[in-house]
């Protein structure tokens, strides 16, 4: 495994701290324009909840892989989520600070890992086979997916805000 990929991990929560920072509560709700598909369909509060639920997922299945003999791992329903946990009441500041220490606690914890860990497997419940590598790639390309997102709005809300 990439020491890189397990930095990378280790430190995304860092990118999502940066991607909101200074970002107000009415930021946050604003919704993204219906006609700009670049944004998504999401607020920035709902992105940013997504991410910490998603994190939770992530860790769990990390854990998983690595302390059981080919877990099952769930799937979910990420727009049943979002729209049953009540994502705009919650605090997105608790969600970005659960996100950075989910990542930093494991990311020790898969630093001291040997080379063979990363290929230890589990059953998804809709994908198949996959390894603790696969699934530490996914949640950081999955977070990296989101970031962009978020500048995406921001960049829209700033373009907004000037004219």
């Amino acid at each position: 495994m990439n020491r890189d990929v397990i930095d990378h991990y280790a430190h995304g929560g860092e990118k999502l701290a940066l991607a909101v920072r200074g970002l107000t509560k009415e930021d946050l709700l604003c919704p993204p324009p219906q006609d700009e598909p670049s944004v998504g369909k999401w607020t920035i509060q709902q992105v940013v909840l997504h991410l910490a639920d998603c994190e939770g997922v992530f860790a769990d299945r990390i854990k998983r892989l690595i302390s059981e003999d080919n877990p099952t791992l769930l799937a979910f329903d990420e727009n049943k989520w979002a729209a049953a946990l009540h994502y705009n009441a919650q605090s997105a500041e608790d969600a970005v600070r659960q996100v950075e220490l989910a990542r930093k606690q494991l990311g020790t914890v898969l630093d001291q890992l040997p080379e063979s860990a990363f290929q230890r497997s589990g059953t998804h419940s809709e994908a198949g086979k996959v390894t603790l590598e696969q699934v530490l790639k996914k949640a950081n390309d999955h977070l990296e997916h989101h970031v962009k997102f978020i500048h995406a709005k921001r960049a829209k809300m700033r373009s907004a805000s000037s004219s």
